[in-house]
C-alpha cells in the first residue's frame, strides 16, 4: 500500500535522525550560484539526496543535491545544497517536501536564497535584495489538496511571510558593515523560460521588484508550518522593455558568485545573533 504524505515525512525525518544524531533549529536553502556558503560551514555530516528515502533528486546544473549539517556563524545548522523546482517536473508537494522534513526534525527558522531578475530601476546586477514579500504566480499552490492539521492550518495567514525581526537584523548588519542591501517584492513564476520584456514590465506594475522560478512554494509551506523565514535574492540580470540583453544560465551563475561575499557576511552574522 502506498505511504501517505505524512508517513513519508515521518519516515524521512526518522532516517535523518538516525544518520545525524543532534538536530538543528536552523535550515538554509542554498540557491543558484550561492553554494559557496558551504565552504564556510564546519561540516559534521553530509547526506546525498539520492540516499534519503522519499527525497526527489535535483537535475539542475549548479545544484549539488546534498543535505549538509554543521556549524556556521557559531550556530548548528542544516543546509540544502540544491533545491527542487516546479519546472523540473516535480509537483508542489515534492518541491516543498524538504521543508516539511526540516520542520519535523525541529527546524523553526528558515533562510532561503535565490537568483532573480530585477525590474526595479534602482537595482544593479550583483545587488543583494532582502525579500520583504512575494507575489505567487505559480499555477499550483503547495497547500492544495488535503490539509493535515498536524502540519498547519487549512487557511494560513501570509501577512508576514518574511520575518520583520530577521529583516531588521539584516539591515542592522548592513548599516554596521556599510553593505549595500536592497529591499523588494519577489515574484515567483513557474519557468523555465526567462521573462519577456513585457512580462518584466507587467511584474513591476503589479508590485514586483525581482522575479525568479523558486522560493515562493517553500516559503508558503514554511509559513504553514509556523517557521520564521528570511529570504534573499541576488539580482543576476535586469529586464524591461528598454533592456535588450539576453540572460543566460551561465551569466546568472556568474552574477550570483559575484554577490557571494555579501550574502555570506550577512547570513553568518545573522546566525551569530540569532
Amino acid at each position: 500500500m502506498e505511504k501517505s504524505y505524512l508517513e513519508k515525512i515521518k519516515e524521512t525525518a526518522a532516517f535523518i535522525r538516525a544518520e545525524v544524531g543532534e538536530l538543528p533549529k536552523i535550515g538554509i536553502i542554498l540557491g543558484t550560484g550561492l553554494g559557496d556558503l558551504v565552504n564556510h560551514i564546519e561540516i559534521s555530516k553530509e547526506i546525498d539526496y539520492h540516499s534519503i528515502p522519499n527525497f526527489p533528486v535535483s537535475t539542475v546544473e549548479g545544484h549539488s543535491g546534498k543535505l549538509i549539517f554543521g556549524n556556521l556563524g557559531g550556530k548548528y545548522i542544516m543546509a540544502m545544497q540544491g533545491r527542487f523546482h516546479y519546472y523540473e517536473g516535480y509537483d508542489m508537494k515534492e518541491v516543498t517536501f524538504p521543508v516539511r522534513v526540516m520542520k519535523e526534525i525541529g527546524v523553526d527558522t528558515l533562510f532561503v536564497s535565490n537568483a532573480a531578475g530585477g525590474m526595479n530601476k534602482e537595482f544593479k546586477v550583483g545587488d543583494v535584495m532582502i525579500i520583504t514579500d512575494h507575489i505567487n504566480l505559480f499555477p499550483e499552490n503547495p497547500l492544495r489538496g488535503k490539509n493535515y492539521n498536524e502540519l498547519g492550518p487549512r487557511f494560513p495567514a501570509m501577512t508576514e511571510a518574511y520575518s520583520a525581526a530577521l529583516i531588521n537584523m539584516a539591515d542592522d548588519i548592513a548599516r554596521e558593515d556599510n553593505i549595500r542591501l536592497m529591499h523588494g517584492v519577489y515574484v515567483g513564476t513557474p519557468g523555465p523560460t526567462f521573462e519577456t520584456p513585457a512580462e518584466y514590465e507587467y511584474f513591476h506594475i503589479i508590485g514586483g521588484d525581482a522575479v525568479g522560478m523558486s522560493t515562493v512554494p517553500e516559503v508558503i509551506v514554511a509559513n504553514h508550518a509556523g517557521m520564521r523565514v528570511f529570504g534573499v535574492s541576488v539580482i543576476t540580470d535586469l529586464g524591461g522593455k528598454d533592456i535588450k540583453e539576453v540572460p543566460t544560465h551561465e551569466e546568472v551563475q556568474k552574477a550570483a558568485v559575484k554577490a557571494q561575499p555579501v550574502m555570506t557576511t550577512v547570513i553568518k552574522q545573522m546566525l551569530a545573533r540569532i
